[in-house]
């Protein structure tokens, strides 16, 4: 036994699919002898009649080769002209070289590639705008994408001939099924194996035989096939199907588990959507949790600290392409670019730690100049907060324009994994991964560093903190800068699922004090769960209230009632502080 490669495979089925097809259509070409795929073009190009046209091109379905596909797309395309010699026969022809100062270009024989001469022998030269080119109508453009179709369920790329076997049941054309049936004796990638069945079987539901439209059924029904769903569910709604009690009944069957199936779906989505979701509201959270759990400053300015890192983010992109212009206070900025070819898919590792230090130099100054005068005054701090977002917002209009930023994903957050039906998007996965590190941070260094051991002294009692010697505003402000810059985190990651704008940590500034209250004031594990549950709730009530607003109003309502019954939060902080 010989390993089979995927392009072995695709040889294999090609050829198998040549065979099969060149007995079920009708061919013009002599028995066993194929002529080259440009003379059989020409000659459907150059063919009297539209009919005659379309059973030329379907005899390409006997060899459905990338070649043929790429001289039908350029017949689509308008890229072949006819020429009319005195005795008034065709002849199919191409332009090539460059055009003269009559815009005229030499041309080719379509049929051989050989250059077109006239009677004289001179070069035949013609202005595309003067003659007419090969044009289709809806018959020929179906007969290729017969060809086309073809062609692909043997193309060696998994992906693209796992497409065009679903494709094929589109339509329930019972023509197809002998290709099919040639492509699934050699096939041997299993998504492909499956895609085969689910195919044919679609294909077979309009078989006149009862009994292929029960084993039909059945198959659909034990792969639990989405794109069989509408069909047998007009199956089963139509009248003339009474006359066949056995295969009204498979088809309820078979619907009753494509139904089990998708209501297990959404339930996986559901709650995925829901982990991601909390995951965002942690994210968004966790910077808050530091300056409002455990430092007590009521920080209004986080939501702009949070659009600090997203804008970050954005320089570094433009830094990684061609470059950005500025216009702050009416002073043009250049910022050259390194134009990197690779630049879309690296920019984002370096976003990250520069969105960070960027927060968190905006927070240093911030605490420097106007927050280390408010501790213990938590009025007077929101007051000062909220008037500082809305210079800072004022600010990013002036820099970055009123409008939003494109800040593109790389590609290794754009696509997604599709496991048994349920789609997990990479960059929610990449969300939830992004809140475990950012969270298994904050606990080493709240819990195993000396600055840790610092902040949590400072944060207990401050006056006896100061008293063993320890610099307080010191402390004060590195914890404020470290809060500061998980919220630039959360803006870079922000950057890749919404859009970047002025006012975008407005949209989160209230979800986040509502998780970190719910949570338990200064309670790290608190509000990862407050985040958690949350997120989860907020996806269920939607996905079965059907409602957004809704399912976002009751848990509102449902956090309002908790916070009743426990003002403290989930886990209440004690400490020995006297004050």
């Amino acid at each position: 036994m010989f390993p089979f490669s995927a392009r072995r495979v695709a040889l294999c089925a090609s050829l198998l699919l040549r065979f099969a097809l060149s007995v079920v259509t009708c061919g013009t070409l002599a028995a066993g002898i194929n002529p080259p795929v440009r003379e059989t073009i020409a000659a459907a190009v150059t063919a009297g009649t539209p009919d005659e046209q379309r059973e030329i091109i379907l005899t390409l379905k006997s060899n459905p080769t990338p070649e043929a596909i790429s001289w039908l797309n350029k017949w689509k395309e308008g890229a072949i002209f006819l020429n009319q010699d005195d005795a008034g026969s065709a002849t199919a022809l191409l332009l090539t070289g460059a055009p003269d100062a009559d815009d005229s270009y030499a041309t080719i024989k379509l049929s051989d590639g050989k250059p077109m001469l006239a009677a004289d022998g001179s070069p035949v030269r013609i202005n595309p705008k003067t003659v007419d080119f090969a044009d289709t109508d809806s018959g020929l453009r179906r007969a290729m994408k017969e060809v086309a179709d073809l062609a692909a369920l043997a193309d060696p790329d998994p992906e693209k001939r796992i497409r065009a076997i679903q494709d094929s049941a589109i339509g329930q054309n019972p023509d197809k099924l002998p290709a099919l049936e040639a492509l699934k004796r050699l096939e041997k990638n299993p998504k492909a194996q499956r895609a085969l069945d689910e195919s044919m079987a679609i294909i077979q539901l309009t078989s006149s035989e009862p009994a292929q439209r029960i084993e039909a059924c059945n198959t659909l029904g034990s792969l639990r096939s989405l794109a069989a769903r509408d069909i047998i569910k007009a199956m089963v709604s139509d009248s003339d199907a009474e006359t066949d009690k056995e295969t009204r009944s498979a088809a309820n069957h078979a619907l009753t588990e494509i139904e089990t199936h998708i209501a297990a779906i959404n339930a996986v989505g559901t709650a995925f959507r829901g982990l991601s979701l909390g995951s965002v509201l942690l994210v968004v959270a966790i910077g808050l949790a530091i300056t409002f759990g455990l430092m007590g400053i009521i920080n209004m300015a986080h939501g702009e600290l949070i659009a600090v890192g997203a804008y970050t983010t954005y320089i570094i992109q433009n830094v990684f392409a061609s470059g950005l212009k500025l216009s702050p206070f009416g002073v043009s900025i250049a910022i050259p670019g390194l134009n990197l070819q690779s630049g879309a898919n690296l920019y984002f590792a370096v976003a990250l730690p520069a969105s960070f230090l960027a927060a968190a130099l905006v927070g240093l100054l911030l605490e420097r100049t106007v927050i280390r005068f408010l501790y213990r005054r938590p009025l007077e701090s929101l007051l000062a907060t909220w008037g500082i977002s809305l210079v800072l917002q004022q600010l990013f209009r002036l820099i970055f324009g009123a409008n939003n930023v494109q800040v593109n994903s790389p590609l290794w957050l754009s696509g997604n994994w599709t496991i048994n039906d349920v789609v997990f998007g990479w960059n929610r996965v990449f969300v939830i991964v992004f809140a475990v590190a950012i969270i298994a941070v904050t606990w080493l260094v709240i819990n195993k560093t000396p600055l840790g051991l610092l902040i949590r002294a400072v944060m207990q009692n401050r006056n006896m903190a100061a008293c063993m010697g320890i610099r307080t505003e010191r402390v004060n402000m590195l914890t404020f800068a470290f809060g500061c810059g998980l919220a630039g985190l959360a803006g870079a990651f922000l950057s890749q699922i919404g859009n970047v704008g002025p006012s975008l940590g407005q949209n989160y500034i209230v979800d986040a004090f509502m998780t970190v209250v719910v949570g338990g004031v200064g309670n790290i594990l608190g509000t990862v769960i407050s985040a958690l549950g949350i997120g989860v709730a907020d996806q269920t009530l939607q996905q079965y209230l059907g409602n957004p607003v809704t399912g976002k109003i009751l848990v509102l309502g449902a956090i309002i009632l908790f916070l009743q019954w426990r003002p403290a939060g989930l886990f209440v902080t004690r400490s020995r502080s006297l004050d």
